[in-house]
């Protein structure tokens, strides 16, 4: 498959070294850089397939800048380091880098590492999302619970008849029953603001 590319090392020899032997698997170098600021702004611009990244670059190291990339725009990301030491690799994976390489690079463990970044990523956004939908339904039923409550104290009716009302009132307007929910919890607290007002009048 071909992949775009973009490779950040302060090394010319390295990147010059790494672009052919990527070019050489059928893969596109989209972009270089020789410093964590041109990777940050080439991953927002590029927004490549994969990123190599160097771990010791000027102004600003290799994981930080894959760390802030990662924050804004999760993308593979390999790091390259000629020292791959415990601290670097836990700084790594913490950061969220998806596969590292030792310099110097051998180019039969290139393409395997573009493939294991990528696939690593990939599961790691599913379960991301995942996780996210799984919080949006819980904090919805957490919202449901509560315009339900709504519905018994206000209307004086059962558990399922406040369930049946909210249900019925989405499949009526074709909207969530999350947002019908929340509408139900707004015009409750506007009623209750309006009481309060009129409460605090006294006589005329």
């Amino acid at each position: 498959m071909r992949r775009r590319v973009v490779i950040i090392d302060d090394s010319a020899r390295s990147r010059v070294a790494l672009g052919a032997a990527i070019k050489g698997f059928g893969c596109e170098i989209a972009g270089e850089g020789v410093n964590g600021s041109e990777a940050i702004h080439l991953a927002q611009d590029l927004k490549p397939d994969v990123l190599f990244l160097a771990v010791g670059l000027p102004e600003m190291d290799g994981v930080t800048a894959a760390a802030q990339i990662l924050e804004a725009h999760p993308l593979p990301i390999i790091i390259l380091s000629s020292h791959l030491d415990p601290d670097l690799i836990q700084r790594a994976k913490e950061a969220g880098v998806m596969a590292y390489l030792a310099k110097p690079l051998r180019e039969e463990d290139l393409l395997p590492a573009i493939e294991l970044a990528v696939s690593r990523f990939q599961e790691f956004m599913a379960l991301r999302k995942e996780n996210e939908d799984l919080k949006r339904t819980l904090e919805g039923r957490k919202v449901i619970e509560r315009a339900k409550g709504v519905l018994m104290e206000r209307e004086k009716i059962s558990e399922q008849q406040a369930f049946t009302q909210i249900q019925r009132a989405s499949m009526n307007t074709r909207r969530p029953m999350t947002e019908i929910a929340q509408a139900i919890l707004l015009s409750e607290q506007v009623g209750g603001r309006s009481q309060e007002r009129d409460g605090g009048r006294g006589p005329g």
